[in-house]
Formats: C-alpha cells, sequence, structure tokens
C-alpha cells in the first residue's frame, strides 16, 4: 500500500504564510504526478496545485502568484508554500499522488488523511 502523511496545516491571520508537506511512504515503484486539493465546509473538493513529475506545474487561478508546489523526488515529498492567505483559503488540503507499487502494476490515486488550514480575518 502507499501511505501520504500531511503535515504543516494550523491557524494563520490572514496575510500570512504557510508550509504543507506531504511525504508518501510504502511500497513504491514510481510516482507521476503530486497535488494538493481543498475542501471547505459545504463545497466540493477542488485542484489547488498539481505537479507532474516532470517538474511542471498548474494552479487553480485563485491561488496563482501566492501559492508555490514543488517537489523532492528523493524523498517522494511534495510541498505547498502558501503565501499572502486569504480568509477563503480556508479548509481541509488533501496530499494526492499517481503512484505505481510495482513495474507492472497499474497507476493508482493515492490519497492523505487531510490537514486544517484556517485563516483567520
Amino acid at each position: 500500500q502507499v501511505q501520504l502523511v500531511e503535515s504543516g496545516g494550523g491557524l494563520v491571520q490572514a496575510g500570512g504564510s504557510l508550509r504543507l508537506s506531504c511525504a508518501a511512504s510504502g511500497s513504491i515503484f514510481r510516482i507521476n504526478a503530486m497535488g494538493w486539493y481543498r475542501q471547505a465546509p459545504g463545497k466540493e473538493r477542488e485542484l489547488v496545485a498539481i505537479i507532474p513529475s516532470d517538474g511542471s506545474t498548474n494552479y487553480a487561478d485563485s491561488v496563482k502568484g501566492r501559492f508555490t508546489i514543488s517537489r523532492d523526488n528523493a524523498k517522494n515529498t511534495v510541498y505547498l508554500q502558501m503565501n499572502n492567505l486569504k480568509s477563503e483559503d480556508t479548509a481541509v488540503y488533501y496530499c494526492s499522488a499517481r503512484a505505481r507499487r510495482t513495474p507492472w502494476a497499474q497507476w493508482g490515486d493515492y490519497w492523505g488523511q487531510g490537514t486544517q488550514v484556517t485563516v483567520s480575518s
């Protein structure tokens, strides 16, 4: 199995910064894309940022210029640096990874347990 463990969430004032981390472990042959999603109360889960194995990045319009996604392939870890946080960024943030457990296995999508980010205005 593949486990994803997030850390770095918390309470911050508007305009502040947080850095989320997510480490993948377990039976992993290769990881393709890694990303961050979020879900606010009463809303659907939405993509925040994604970074494929080639290092390219893609962001939701609402976070462009404020959030930066990066990854350390040697550590199977993805990061999300969040600057100039706004109250509307308040949500549970989930890490995701598309991984293959063996050379002949199909790609699977794995999720972390989520970490709460609360931005006070």
